[in-house]
């Protein structure tokens, strides 16, 4: 069974097997949490970023889906970015988010990660209102199996107080 871990802190410094990216479609790098990796895991990231939209994904990564790099010189062995989508008060985009969190865990599965650290995708700059990201994250990640099952932690990294307490408040509603 999954255990899932909420700490409020910064994720660049989380030592886990890997690290998710609330990347941009483009994979080049951006603010927020994207901006940070990049700074703090070094050119690596970036170098394998530029051969992934070379090779793979010249259009850029799809919103929902997700793709792994080196994590440089970060804590982790991995990151794992990821599209989250961008909040609309017209249009439901809940199954874009749930996907994140979902491909995201596929990945660390084919990856044989044990421990994953998790920012609170699309709640930031993409707008998405933080209760009802906090409750698509964490019913995700509760209704997730991976193949290997050697997926031990999940761990919510949340960046203030705020964030934190309405995770906190949402894995108790459970």
């Amino acid at each position: 069974m999954t255990h899932i871990v909420l700490v409020q802190g910064d994720i660049t410094e989380q030592a886990v097997d890997a690290v998710v990216n609330a990347a941009n479609s483009s994979l080049l790098g951006g603010g927020g949490v994207d901006g940070a990796i990049h700074r703090r895991g070094g050119p690596q990231i970036l170098e394998e970023c530029r051969a992934l939209r070379a090779s793979h994904y010249g259009r850029g990564l799809p919103t929902g889906q997700a793709v792994a790099t080196t994590a440089g010189r970060l804590p982790a062995r991995w990151v794992i970015h990821t599209v989250g989508p961008v909040w609309s008060a017209t249009e439901d985009r809940s199954a874009q988010l749930a996907s994140c969190y979902r491909e995201s865990l596929r990945v660390a599965d084919e990856l044989g990660a044990r421990t994953v650290a998790f920012p609170a995708v699309s709640t930031g700059v993409y707008g998405w209102p933080l209760e009802g990201g906090a409750r698509i994250a964490l019913d995700t990640v509760r209704g997730v199996r991976g193949a290997r099952g050697a997926l031990e932690e999940v761990r919510f990294v949340l960046f203030d107080e705020r964030a934190y307490a309405v995770f906190e408040a949402a894995l108790a509603a459970g």
